[in-house]
């Protein structure tokens, strides 16, 4: 096999979105183009291959001709960055890379192929879109068509172009080919080429007799040209005498190195990563069990340093020490009930630094036992999370491939079954010494980033608190939420019936298939987007549709009620304790790019909240009898960062003088007073204002007003005339962001923006969007990590009962007896509004009740 690496680079380029590696290194060519290398290895089981590049510079065919490919544009640069990558990554996997100055990628595939070709021995298959390389085919040669995986063999070609492969030279010197800038005749098109070549052969052949050609005029234009026809047949010509040291054996595959999965690690490809782990037993590592009061006594007298601990929470669980002084010890837990006591007392001293990988979970387990962990100084999925929040994963495989070339092997038994207790045994040690390594080199990262401070004062106690949050949980009206459900699956039911009389027949409704064919092939609807297997029938097309016929507006409603019956209403179900009723969602740390915690199982932030069913899920969040719900949400936060932030006088005074900010706007852009401000004005203000922080352009808002791009433009220049010092905060950023390749919050959180140095115009306005809100966004969401961290502290330090419960967004939710109401409520307050200080104050909106939707303020 041999492969045309810049067709297929290019190929992946445009096709893959914007990847960039953890040190914001462009990737997504890369990715692209191993993914399908690996294709191509994987369906075609090559024995023998090479990658053939393209060097920069001229080639031999530029001093024949010098407008030679002039008319390509030149390479983007975040492309090239990425060619070196591509070959580093095919050495990795075995295979060999060939490229020589002066001389094109088909040139070198063409002398590989003559030296190679031997029918009744090699078969031969070249990967290229390039039709240039069609004329290599012919027995034992077939080609790949990297763009659609179709084999083109001779007769294809013959097919496709009219002519034998070895004519196709002559057939681009008649024809040209403009992408090469390849003149040809000028003239001539395709079907001429074709029937000339048809009737007279070569491009030798028509000019040793030009009186056999039919037509004067094409006689005289063939005459007139012939230089160019000769050279362009040149030009279009493959060179198979390139000086190459070629030998068969040289191209057979060899295995994948072991850098490899170092270096996918590097380029954080997580899928590729977990592709290469395999099974086994695992390490072969010295370890002490811990089995008894004298071993475990043994192991305290010997800990020295920071002690790196690995939970395996499998089981019955275990954990995995490692120690700074060295040393590997192994301790079995045998259950849920009781830890030993010296084990507790352990991680309850808290002059014992502690090293993990996942701080909540640990938290969470022995929380569970009636212990609390202290002095926990490093999780290293938290520290891998800091220095880059944008990338996929921060697992300790992940981390330990990218920090110390590590590969760990998993901790599943795969294919070998389950894990024997020694294998288990070691890897857990294994992992442990590992994150001894990690502490110090993670540590040092941090502190050359200026993110050690954010860790040790923010991350980390944040996630001893969610782990507590985790473990209350919130409790819900069960009952509540099956009457709902019962009630939604009546009104889908009337959906169902009212969509078929629309449609005039009976279809699958869940099937895109049935619905894009009923659509846009009985109803006659014009279809607006087409995908691989067929029209789209997502919300946005039902959504432009839904004014012209019923169908798609009622699609659009069920499958809105059959969202959240299946994701809120009958998951809430599921997923309550059936013994105290309450949910106990997973508040997540590492999963957003801006600082904004997440929750899953079940995702409790995304109940809408000005639908009536959205209010009626709420509603089925309770408090336990004798208690309420305290609700406390920072009043447009963001808004006030973006004051703060630009500081910008007109926005600062409204602030300051408690206006509403969405008033005060829409009497600035619509230029009336604020007692004349409609509800409509004030709506279109509200769009406006947020709009601005997510980057939005007059095209984007006037979608979301239902306006002409023009009107919308004209409100943003209305915005940016009365708000001036806005607009220099956003060009700053932007600015600031290109220069340093990331943006910071207030608290100094790092986000890589990698997108502005992009060769795609798309893809660096995603970058100038992420460079100013993630600066806003991001400090709201450490304000309020900050606000869950001082409250706890207050309860703590009271020892009240009233506990946190929940936090979405920009809004905490706690549970407290009757008679701690005021005094919590007095604490939230305080210690939210004044958790920092910004140059307008913070406001928050606290209101309590029985349940989550009913809170009185």
């Amino acid at each position: 096999m041999l492969v045309d690496g810049n067709s297929l680079v290019y190929r992946a380029y445009h096709a893959m979105p914007h990847l960039t590696a953890p040190d914001s290194t462009p990737t997504g060519a890369v990715y692209g183009f191993t993914q399908t290398l690996r294709k191509l290895m994987r369906e075609h089981r090559p024995t023998h291959m090479a990658v053939a590049f393209d060097l920069k510079g001229p080639t031999v065919r530029h001093a024949l001709y010098g407008d030679y490919k002039i008319d390509r544009p030149p390479m983007p640069g975040d492309l090239a960055r990425q060619i070196p990558v591509v070959k580093r990554v095919v050495e990795a996997m075995g295979v060999k890379v060939m490229e020589m100055e002066g001389y094109e990628a088909d040139d070198i595939i063409a002398t590989a192929v003559k030296a190679l070709q031997d029918p009744d021995a090699v078969d031969i298959k070249i990967v290229s879109s390039d039709k240039d390389l069609c004329q290599l085919v012919g027995e034992g040669v077939v080609m790949i068509d990297a763009a659609t995986g179709r084999v083109r063999t001779p007769e294809y070609v013959r097919g496709k172009f009219g002519v034998e492969p070895g004519r196709i030279p002559d057939w681009l010197g008649l024809a040209g080919d403009p992408a090469d800038n390849i003149p040809g005749v000028p003239g001539i098109g395709p079907r001429t080429a074709t029937r000339l070549i048809d009737r007279h052969g070569s491009i030798d052949d028509i000019y040793a007799d030009l009186s056999k050609i039919s037509g004067k005029k094409l006689r005289e234009n063939l005459e007139e040209n012939r230089d160019l026809a000769f050279l362009s047949k040149v030009l279009a010509t493959v060179i198979t005498d390139v000086p190459l040291d070629l030998e068969f054996e040289g191209l057979e595959i060899g295995s994948e190195s072991g850098d490899l999965a170092a270096l996918y690690a590097e380029l954080g490809f997580e899928r590729l990563l977990r592709g290469l782990r395999g099974g086994g037993d695992g390490p072969d590592i010295d370890y002490e069990t811990i089995d008894g009061e004298g071993a475990f006594a043994r192991f305290r007298s010997a800990l020295a340093g920071p002690l790196a601990f690995y939970l395996d929470d499998a089981g019955g669980g275990a954990l995995a020490f490692a120690s700074a002084g060295g040393g590997l010890w192994y301790m079995p837990l045998g259950g849920e009930g009781p830890l030993p006591r010296g084990l507790a007392s352990l991680m309850e001293d808290g002059t014992v630094e502690k090293v993990t990988d996942d701080a909540k979970k640990a938290h969470l387990f022995f929380l569970r036992r009636g212990v609390a962990p202290r002095s926990v100084v490093m999780d290293t999925s938290l520290a891998s999370y800091l220095l880059d929040p944008s990338r996929s994963g921060h697992a300790l495989e992940t981390v330990a491939l990218e920090h110390l070339s590590r590969s760990l092997a998993p901790m599943e038994g795969g294919e070998h079954g389950e894990l024997s207790e020694r294998a288990r045994a070691a890897r857990c040690c294994e992992r442990a010494s590992v994150l001894g390594e990690l502490a110090p080199l993670l540590e040092a990262r941090l502190e050359e980033a200026d993110l050690s401070a954010l860790l040790r004062s923010m991350e980390l106690p944040l996630a001893r608190i969610l782990a507590r949050m985790e473990l209350a949980g919130v409790k819900v009206d069960t009952a509540q939420l099956e009457m709902l459900s019962r009630e939604i699956e009546g009104r889908l039911a009337a959906i169902e019936e009212e969509i078929y009389r629309h449609a005039g027949r009976r279809f699958n409704i869940n099937s895109p298939k049935q619905l894009s064919a009923l659509l846009f092939g009985e109803l006659g609807l014009k279809p607006l987007k087409k995908t691989k297997t067929g029209y789209s029938t997502d919300e946005g097309v039902l959504t432009a549709l839904a004014p012209l016929h019923e169908v798609p507006r009622l699609i659009i409603e069920y499958r809105g009620l059959a969202k959240l019956k299946g994701t809120y209403v009958d998951a809430l179900v599921a997923l309550a304790d059936p013994a105290t009723g309450r949910i106990h969602t997973s508040l997540n740390q590492t999963v957003t790019a801006t600082g904004r915690l997440s929750s899953s199982r079940p995702n409790l932030q995304n109940i809408p909240v000005r639908s009536e069913l959205g209010r009626r899920i709420r509603r089925a969040f309770v408090a336990e009898r004798g208690s309420v719900l305290l609700s406390a949400d920072y009043s447009q936060i963001e808004l006030r960062l973006v004051a703060h932030m630009s500081g910008d006088p007109a926005l600062i005074e409204a602030f300051g003088n408690d206006e509403d900010i969405h008033t005060a706007t829409a009497a600035s852009v619509f230029g009336v007073p604020p007692a004349e401000v409609t509800s409509e004005m004030r709506r279109r203000a509200k769009a406006i204002n947020f709009g601005i922080i997510y980057g939005m352009g007059g095209y984007g808002l006037a979608r979301e007003l239902g306006v002409a791009v023009a009107e919308a433009e004209a409100y943003i220049e209305s915005y940016f005339a009365h708000y001036a010092r806005v607009r220099e905060f956003i060009e700053r950023t932007v600015e600031q962001a290109g220069r340093l390749g990331w943006t910071t919050t207030l608290f100094g959180r790092r986000r890589m923006i990698p997108e502005l140095a992009s060769g795609k115009e798309n893809v660096v306005r995603l970058g100038e969007r992420m460079a100013v809100n993630t600066p806003v966004q991001g400090s709201a969401a450490d304000i309020i990590k900050a606000a869950m961290i001082a409250v706890d502290g207050e309860l703590e330090r009271r020892a009240m009962r009233s506990r946190m419960v929940l936090q979405v967004h920009d809004e905490l939710l706690f549970e407290a007896p009757a008679d701690e109401r005021d005094e919590l409520e007095e604490i939230v307050r305080t210690r939210m509004e004044g958790v920092v200080r910004l140059d307008v104050p913070l406001k928050v909106n606290i209101g309590t009740g029985a349940n989550w939707c009913e809170l009185d303020g």
